[in-house]
């Protein structure tokens, strides 16, 4: 033996921890109980913040959203061993809490990372149960493996069966056997049926948003066959504008307005995608082709025009056209707000609370919100042209004219965008006074918030400018003038012609639609929700916690694969979440109170088996359209409208009861029907309708109707509200253009939303100002003229007859004697005081022959207009 190798061998007798230092670390015996008694509670089973799980090597191997935790091989480039000592000041030092690792602790990370990281040391390293019964001092949550999810929402949809009731004749269909059971078990009674006036005009008002006439309800009261109130639910159910009430409901949640919003809040041409809606609705499309169309039309094979202006759902997000703005940003929080909107919509979840991180109450991580994310992080935003064959055809042959004059132009012509910005920035504020207040106006707005008219208000400026060269040129020199007033004249003369041919150009309606990339973006974890900070790249995919996606038929998950899944009959969620809306719609409250949180934080439904039921039936009909089992019916969102509103639950007198007060006082087991005051729309409606204003026509572009002066004051865009005239003036308020940075101030006083973000339930006020809008609103007070016209053309009895009429106009009903008697006693008095005060009544009524007469009955329809009921649905 050599001398080297004697002191070798004598050091290693003297110190005997050095001959263990090269033996092998093992993973569980040594690397697991570190991490089990210092990071576990936030990296183990059953949580992984920041998407790091350290309670197996293969779990460490893979990393979080970061990035990889470690380096086989290289532990002084792993960011594990850089957070347990501090030594990177971009790491967050780990642990957070309590004391740091000691040193033995971290050489032993050290020794494990640079050995390769493996599983275990060798054969005979302890795995599994046998290598926990080593971790002494480990809380046994520690070692636990994730249960299945236990929460009710995430849990597979079987149909229950119906309940046993004792009350079998109250029973209509399968819905009232739940609520029946639920009552019976309280021992409470169910309330009485409605009379057939409140009847057709609650069907009327929660169908179409539109009151019934009195020869509607006349017919109906008059029909004593068993099956009129099921006749009168088909016909309503026929009328198109079903479409545009319960379409309403939908842009609610598409979050639908006729602007981009922010600042500059310029108008967006989108309209097209509401008439879709009402359209889709009328012919009930099912409800799973209704959400694929949205959310991948583009996708779809051989899509059609139709198809594609459905993508405009998610083309309803705002839109920052200011100057200087981070354009990436931007789009990014576009598509933030298309993936918390899905999730709303679609899941009932709070998903948007996983973009900075991990959900704090759900089973949603931010790993998985990015993955959600990267199914839209794959679109591009084009406007769809809309033109017909005969469209098309007359503007290639206006462009091909265009093309051979603006050749000829070219040469003569200098004006481009990167000329017109260069001029733009010449101007000073010497030369500012030469320039005229339009262009002037133009320069006051950022280059990417200009619309068309702004943009060629600059062109005609700039190539007017440039005509003064010419005139320098032709300076001096005769044969250089003759030269300039022939390029003058020449391009004056081409450009008339340019303008006389661009006038025949037919213009072409635009739409906002989604369209996916050929080629991927690449997708990462924003790490704090920063876009910056790019994390680990994911692919496109869903949470665990529910069904997986099916395997896509290419190489990878698109928005296609994403909207077949929201539909799948697996997928637990979205049935229960449109079931749950559409009670919520009828009876006030929806089954789970928190309609747009099913997580574990929202509210229990009230009954849960009706809940499982109705989505069962909603995704395969047991009872079809003609009282059998029918396939057509699946999906069939008007089926399930059918179903609701001929239950006797539904047709239940709202009337509150007073045993009801301590039993049930939120009326959360539905022993009466819930009363409403009106949305904000219909509100506008009900009073077009009671008018004889109403004008009856079905989509097309916004209208303006009248509003107060000084809306825009507080703008940073002065906009020109000019109302609409003729029957534009009296459209649906579904139709009000919706400008979000000033909606019509009726809409906001009536709790409309905002429309920058989903709206899955609106809220309901009771304010003054409410009131004082019905009686003196520009609006309003022309529908009172229009009521009170309408009354005195139609009836031409007495006061007494015209006041009746007036009054089932408003609420359908007939007056009771007491009623009338005040009304009778308003109006005479009103006809007395005016008499005396002709000057009033002129401004009442205007420069009218029976100026009295009318002017008295504009008071007495003001009247009606705003009472309560007029404006609640019983």
């Amino acid at each position: 033996m050599t001398r080297r190798r004697l002191w070798i061998a004598g050091l290693c007798c003297l110190c005997p921890t050095v001959g263990r230092a090269a033996e092998p670390v093992d993973f569980q015996r040594q690397i697991r109980p570190i991490f089990a008694q210092n990071c576990l509670t936030c990296h183990g089973a059953d949580k992984q913040r920041g998407g790091l799980r350290l309670d197996s090597a293969a779990a460490v191997r893979e990393g979080g959203n970061s990035g990889l935790a470690i380096v086989p091989g290289k532990s002084a480039q792993s960011r594990l061993i850089q957070a347990v000592t501090g030594s990177n000041p971009d790491v967050a030092h780990m642990p957070p809490k309590g004391k740091d690792l000691d040193e033995t602790q971290v050489t032993l990370l050290r020794r494990w990372i640079d050995a390769g990281a493996a599983d275990q040391a060798g054969s005979g390293a302890p795995t599994g149960e046998s290598a926990a019964a080593l971790l002494v001092g480990v809380p046994p949550s520690a070692l636990r493996v994730a249960p299945l999810p236990k929460h009710w929402a995430f849990r597979p949809i079987r149909r229950p069966p119906l309940p046993e009731v004792k009350d079998q004749i109250w029973v209509r269909n399968p819905i009232d056997a739940f609520i029946l059971a639920r009552l019976e078990n309280e021992g409470i009674k169910p309330s009485l049926e409605a009379d057939k006036v409140t009847l057709i005009r609650r069907l009327s008002l929660d169908l179409l948003g539109l009151p019934p006439s009195p020869e509607e309800v006349d017919a109906f009261v008059k029909d004593i066959s068993s099956d009129s109130y099921e006749k009168l639910v088909e016909r309503i159910l026929a009328s198109p504008h079903y479409g545009e009430r319960w379409g309403r409901h939908w842009l609610d949640a598409a979050r639908y307005a006729d602007s981009n919003g922010f600042n500059i809040d310029a108008p967006r041409s989108i309209w097209k995608y509401r008439d879709w809606v009402i359209d889709a609705l009328n012919r009930d499309l099912p409800f799973d082709r209704f959400t694929i169309e949205q959310l991948a039309g583009d996708l779809l094979p051989k899509a059609t025009q139709q198809q594609l202006i459905a993508t405009g759902f998610h083309r309803n997000t705002l839109i920052n056209q200011e100057g200087g703005i981070d354009v990436e940003q931007f789009r990014v929080e576009s598509i933030v707000d298309r993936v918390n909107t899905t999730g709303s919509v679609w899941l009932g979840l709070t998903v948007g609370c996983a973009q900075c991180h991990d959900h704090k109450f759900d089973p949603i991580s931010q790993r998985e919100y990015y993955q959600l994310f990267a199914f839209f992080n794959n679109c591009d935003e084009p406007n769809l042209e809309l033109l017909t064959p005969d469209v098309q055809r007359q503007r290639d042959r206006v462009r091909a004219q265009l093309g051979k004059v603006e050749s000829l132009l070219r040469s003569l012509d200098l004006t481009t965008p990167e000329r017109i910005e260069k001029w733009e920035r010449s101007i000073t504020d010497a030369t500012r006074p030469m320039v005229s207040k339009e262009v002037l106006a133009v320069f006051d707005v950022a280059p990417n918030g200009r619309n068309a008219k702004q943009t060629r208000t600059l062109e005609t400026a700039f190539r007017r400018a440039d005509e003064t060269r010419h005139v320098v040129g032709g300076l001096g020199d005769p044969l250089a003038a003759a030269l300039h007033v022939h390029l003058l004249t020449t391009r004056q003369r081409l450009q008339k012609e340019y303008d006389r041919i661009k006038k025949q150009e037919p213009a072409v309606l635009m739409t906002m639609v989604l369209r996916e990339r050929s080629q991927p973006r690449m997708t990462n974890v924003h790490l704090g929700g920063d876009f910056l900070r790019k994390g680990v790249p994911v692919q496109p995919g869903t949470p665990a916690v529910l069904p997986p996606l099916a395997p896509p038929s290419d190489a990878r998950f698109t928005r296609l694969n994403l909207a077949r899944w929201l539909v799948s009959p697996d997928n637990p969620l979205t049935a229960r979440v449109m079931m749950n809306r559409f009670w919520g719609i009828y009876f006030g409250t929806g089954i789970v109170e928190t309609d747009n949180d099913f997580g574990t934080q929202g509210t229990p439904p009230s009954n849960p088996a009706l809940l499982d039921w109705l989505a069962s039936e909603f995704m395969s009909p047991s009872v079809g359209s003609k009282g059998r089992q029918d396939e057509a019916d699946a999906w069939s969102m008007k089926h399930i409208h059918r179903l609701i509103v001929t239950s006797a639950t539904y047709r239940q007198l709202s009337r509150v009861r007073p045993e009801l007060a301590v039993k049930d006082p939120r009326n959360r087991l539905l022993a009466r029907q819930t009363r409403m005051r009106l949305e904000a729309e219909i509100v506008r409606d009900v009073s077009l309708a009671a008018s004889g204003l109403l004008s009856p026509k079905v989509g097309g572009p916004g209208v303006f109707p009248p509003q107060p002066d000084g809306v825009y004051r507080f703008t940073q865009i002065q906009r020109d509200w000019k109302s609409s005239a003729g029957p534009d003036r009296y459209r649906r308020g579904l139709y009000t253009y919706f400008w979000r940075s000033a909606p019509h101030p009726a809409l906001v006083t009536f709790d409309a939303p905002d429309s920058t973000t989903t709206c899955t339930r609106r809220n309901r006020s009771n304010t003054p100002l409410q009131a004082l809008t019905l009686l003196n609103d520009a609006g309003f007070y022309e529908y009172a003229q229009g009521l009170a016209d309408r009354v005195l053309r139609e009836e031409h009895s007495d006061d007494v007859a015209r006041l009746r009429h007036a009054f089932r106009l408003c609420v359908a009903r007939q007056p009771g004697e007491s009623e009338l008697s005040r009304l009778q006693a308003f109006l005479a008095a009103q006809k007395s005081d005016l008499a005396a005060a002709p000057t009033e009544a002129r401004q009442l009524a205007g420069d009218v022959p029976n100026l009295v007469e009318r002017a008295a009955w504009i008071m007495t329809a003001r009247v009606l207009l705003n009472l309560d009921e007029f404006i609640t649905r019983e």
